[in-house]
């Protein structure tokens, strides 16, 4: 009987293998063999696509005659820095005594490239080849994994997507940017007086550039107008509450050109004759309450933590990057605290629900989770978890959502502070779930001077739920609708009320007058967009360039985002690193450079479609029908071809630098202290 080869994606996670195996033999140089197994691992990719010029020499020269590039059979090698480490598993793949070969790659589509590329280039064959798919590094899930393992031939339209999605950049990142260094690299150095510029495009990078560049704009373009509106101070004098006027139907403004929206004037004085107006024959000052609503809110816990909304919180709470978040939670990943981390899904299977107890039983030793344990217990909401809005098999592809494993518990110590931070916030999110909903007391009140209605309301906090353990969010003080606020002063006015106060506030009836002690003017102004910050343009990614700050909202987006899960924080680094866009790291703001904007104007004026998130977005959502046997990898790449060549040949006909130099001048004065510091 042949032996076993287990083969996984880096060291450490080919050592809890090794060990969840019980394979204590000594390691040898790049794997550990036992009687019955061996295990090694990749490092990584071991293999990568080869450049132009190893079809061709010539090709080594970029060359508008030689495009477009779109081989017919494409062509692979090995990494050098990491050939040994290749020579190492190729071997073993293929040794006589080797009959079956389990698969414990990353259980994504990454994963699986990294492996299929290596089998490919080793030309292995008459082997049993079993997939490995795991959601933690836990010896029970790894143990799982072995024992559940289904034949590689499974997988085999993930990994055609994965080989899609490789071809699918390496063709337009090659065949663009050469194309566009060409026709207009010279245009960009000259500008700038560098040496030389090579234009960088990607499918998903360019797209990204674009979303940032064209923010950056409409906050150049925002012309700021100012509004005034007018509140009543009502009540008793030392507690009072404010009401804000609005231009609502009875109104003698109503629909009005003097309005800016209904709840404010365009001019300070017609704020001011509305205030002498409302004052005539009117001593002492009062109003009248017209309507008065008292109703009950409830606020369910949040959905669970993918990727994108963990590294969206963490650059909130820790200002840290996207690419750091993806680091700390694979850590976490590897010492088995965590489940897998590349998910796009919020919400657990129903299998994993069932099984729920093993990880809160778990968590009784981390003593930050031990009080809401014993509430949870208590409770009792654990058992019927798979009931819930956190728990559907369908909203799943590969891996559910981001949760604690309870294991691993003596690795935290170990830890740097900032991976016990990110820890705590994933923790506190899945121990929500588990309570009930905050539920909050509102009042909205109505009143009226003469003909004209002002509008208060309150709330307060009745009963905390979920609060208690995911904190409660920054109350807003003592003041409702604040004209300052990007939304123009038409969000809510919900003022968080003290609870004495708001019992008072709940006495109050429908016809009751009330003194008003004041009426006064409060300016405001309209506010421009803002930013993205790192945490904000991952999930704007997600959702296809949409930035959806509603919770609820993001949760029923269907279909694919620009990226994945696994790549949205290496695209943004690879913008960094490139200079085309600049992050401030102290406040995780991201602005574009003034060689991203140069570039943004060349690809809107030769290939526009690259900028559409909508598009890029489709070309995911592409690759996913692939990895569901929707359509053929022949379909797919038929539409890529025609894309490329249709589009090169576009840019070909094109004489537009004289245009383009205007749009460099146009952004030029927006970069001056920058241009003179260089």
């Amino acid at each position: 009987m042949g032996k076993s080869l287990y083969i996984a994606e880096k060291p450490s996670v080919a050592q809890e293998f090794a060990k969840a195996l019980n394979i204590f033999a000594k390691r040898k140089d790049g794997y550990l063999e036992s009687e019955e197994a061996v295990v090694t691992w990749c490092v990584g990719h071991l293999v990568t696509m080869s450049y132009p010029e190893e079809y061709d020499p010539s090709l080594k020269r970029w060359s508008l005659e030689t495009l477009p590039f779109i081989p017919q059979e494409f062509k692979y090698e090995v990494i050098p820095g990491v050939a040994k480490q290749y020579r190492i598993v190729a071997g073993l793949l293929n040794r006589a005594d080797v009959d079956t070969i389990y698969v414990c790659t990353d259980s994504g589509r990454e994963g699986e490239y990294i492996y299929r590329l290596v089998e490919q280039q080793a030309q292995v064959t008459g082997k049993k080849r079993l997939r490995v798919w795991i959601d933690s590094q836990t010896e029970e899930e790894i143990l799982r994994g072995i024992r559940e393992a289904k034949d590689l031939s499974e997988y085999d339209n993930l990994s055609a997507s994965a080989y899609l999605r490789a071809k699918e950049d390496y063709l337009m990142g090659i065949n663009f940017s050469r194309l566009l260094t060409l026709k207009y690299g010279n245009s960009i150095s000259s500008y700038l007086n560098t040496k030389y510029s090579v234009i960088s495009v990607g499918r998903v990078m360019t797209c990204v550039l674009g979303m940032v560049v064209r923010r950056e704009r409409e906050i150049r373009e925002f012309v700021e107008t100012p509004f005034y509106r007018v509140l009543s101070a009502i009540g008793e004098s030392g507690q009072t509450f404010e009401g804000e006027w609005r231009a609502v139907k009875g109104s003698r403004y109503f629909e009005s050109f003097d309005l800016y929206k209904e709840n404010g004037f365009k001019e300070k004085d017609k704020a001011e004759a509305l205030i002498q107006y409302l004052k005539e024959n009117n001593e002492p000052l009062t109003c009248q309450i017209t309507s008065i609503e008292k109703k009950k809110e409830k606020k369910n816990p949040p959905l669970l933590y993918n990727l994108a909304e963990l590294q969206n919180e963490c650059s909130k709470r820790f200002k840290i990057s996207p690419d750091e978040t993806l680091r700390i939670v694979q850590e976490l990943y590897e010492k088995k605290l965590v489940t897998y981390p590349r998910t796009d899904a919020r919400v657990l299977s129903t299998a994993v629900a069932k099984e729920i107890h093993k990880n809160l039983n778990g968590l009784m030793k981390y003593d930050v989770a031990v009080p809401y344990l014993k509430e949870i217990v208590s409770f009792g909401s654990h058992k019927g978890l798979e009931k819930t809005r956190y728990v559907n098999d369908k909203q799943i592809t590969d891996h559910y959502a981001i949760i604690p494993t309870g294991q691993g518990m003596g690795a935290l110590n170990g830890l740097s502070h900032l991976s016990k931070q990110v820890y705590e916030v994933i923790v506190r999110r899945f121990l929500s779930i588990f309570y009930p909903p905050a539920v909050y007391q509102k009042v909205a009140i109505v009143t009226k001077i003469k003909e004209e209605s002002f509008f208060s309301s309150f709330k307060v906090l009745a009963e905390e739920g979920y609060l208690k353990v995911a904190g409660n969010p920054a109350k807003k003080k003592a003041k409702t609708n604040n004209a300052d606020s990007p939304d123009d002063g038409q969000n809510d006015g919900q003022m968080e009320a003290d609870v004495n106060f708001f019992e008072k506030i709940k006495t109050l009836k429908k016809g009751m007058s009330l003194p008003v002690q004041a009426l006064d003017i409060k300016e405001g102004k309209t506010s421009p967009p803002k930013r993205y910050n790192s945490g904000s343009l991952i999930l704007a990614m997600e959702n296809a360039g949409q930035l959806i700050e509603d919770e609820e909202l993001r949760a029923q987006i269907k279909g694919s985002g620009i990226g994945t899960s696994a790549t949205r924080g290496e695209i943004l680094k690879k913008l960094f690193n490139i200079k085309y866009l600049s992050l401030n790291k102290k406040t995780q703001i991201v602005t574009p450079s003034m060689l991203g904007e140069m570039v943004y104007d060349v690809v809107q004026n030769s290939i526009r479609s690259l900028l559409n998130p909508e598009l890029t977005a489709s070309w995911e959502k592409g690759l996913n029908y692939v990895a569901e046997g929707d359509i053929t990898s022949e379909e797919y790449m038929q539409k890529l071809d025609h894309f490329i060549v249709s589009r090169t040949e576009g840019v070909r006909g094109l004489r537009n630098q004289s245009q383009l130099r205007n749009c460099y001048d146009k952004i030029a004065q927006f970069y001056k202290k920058t241009n003179k510091g260089k």
